[in-house]
């Protein structure tokens, strides 16, 4: 197994940088002879390299576990859209707030913002496909960017891009096309040398998206067009802001990370929280700082500021003045008496 060690940009997203999953758990596994893999990939992918002649496709392969595993995939975010199909066996997997218990057949698909694990902690027993595609978006409201191989009719291509974008649907039931489709995906990535198969993985990537279309319109998919606005985007960066509290956010820098502009970060932060910004940022570091000067007593009041993202303990303790009505050294010592 190869692993380049060339660096991806990395998708960040409210201040916490997701790196491209480099798979070490699998690493190890198939290093302790637990598990049978083959993959073609690029950039921190593990796996035989991929050609040129297949840009935008980042990996694709197969794990084979025919004995009990001891290590899964724990949360990550990939650069691109992913496509998983459990052929046999049974396998935990969870996609932000959705726990599924993959049966065989079952196909998933993870969009590029979304994050995703595979085990609970451990896989299980099965054989596990996917392909991961590069569409150069980080954010739900940005427009996708197929691979110029791609070759489906444009208003296919577009109808299959819009039910992608506009549904959070996680698994579906698949049919013997996909299950051959797969199988097929599988040879053609045993037997590849050097890019020798480049072509046949492209049309077989090809099939598979129509395969997937024919999918999603027989399931009369409920279409959402709020999932595609910028609002979402600014709605998550504001879900996980907290994990980063620290970071020296400006208001440029936060629009920045949520993929809109100046003006449209600052509407929707204001329709989606009554707060400017700003405002908001601070608020959010009040509130961590006050569990942090209760849960943690051995911290100074500077040290408490500083990890809380507070320029300095002066302002804070003004800050927090003003807000709580006492000093942070108050507010911890009228809590330890109510205790």
């Amino acid at each position: 197994m190869k692993i380049n060690i060339q660096k991806i940009t990395p998708f960040e997203a409210d201040g916490i940088i997701y790196h491209a999953d480099t798979c070490l758990p699998l690493i190890d596994a198939v290093k302790r002879k637990k598990v049978k893999f083959k993959a073609l990939a690029r950039y921190t992918y593990p796996g035989d390299r991929l050609t040129d002649d297949t840009l935008g496709l980042n990996s694709i392969g197969y794990w084979d576990a025919n004995e009990q595993q001891d290590w899964g995939l724990d949360w990550h975010r990939n650069e691109g859209i992913e496509i998983h199909f459990l052929e046999s066996g049974s396998m935990p997997y969870a996609q932000e707030k959705k726990e599924l218990e993959l049966q065989p057949n079952d196909l998933t698909i993870t969009r590029p913002w979304e994050a995703h694990k595979v085990g609970n902690p451990d896989i299980g027993v099965g054989k596990f496909y996917w392909v991961i595609l590069d569409l150069g978006v980080r954010r739900p409201h940005q427009n996708w960017v197929w691979p110029d191989w791609i070759i489906l009719a444009p208003e296919d291509l577009m109808r299959l891009t819009t039910i992608l974008r506009q549904n959070e649907d996680v698994r579906l039931r698949s049919d013997r096309r996909v299950r051959d489709c797969f199988q097929r995906i599988g040879r053609a990535v045993d037997t590849d040398k050097s890019g020798s198969n480049s072509s046949r993985i492209r049309l077989l990537v090809n099939y598979l998206l129509i395969l997937l279309l024919d999918l999603l319109e027989s399931e009369n998919v409920e279409l959402r067009e709020e999932l595609t606005d910028s609002s979402r985007s600014v709605k998550l960066f504001l879900n996980e802001l907290e994990k980063n509290l620290a970071e020296a956010w400006t208001i440029e820098k936060m629009a920045e990370s949520a993929g809109v502009g100046l003006t449209r970060f600052t509407f929707h932060c204001k329709q989606l929280t009554n707060l400017t910004p700003m405002r908001y940022l601070m608020m959010r570091r009040l509130k961590m700082s006050k569990q942090m000067l209760l849960e943690n007593k051995d911290l100074s009041v500077a040290e408490v500021a500083f990890s809380c993202g507070f320029s300095t303990s002066q302002y804070y303790s003004t800050v927090f003045k003003k807000q709580e009505k006492c000093t942070p050294i108050e507010y911890r010592q009228k809590h330890e008496i109510l205790i």
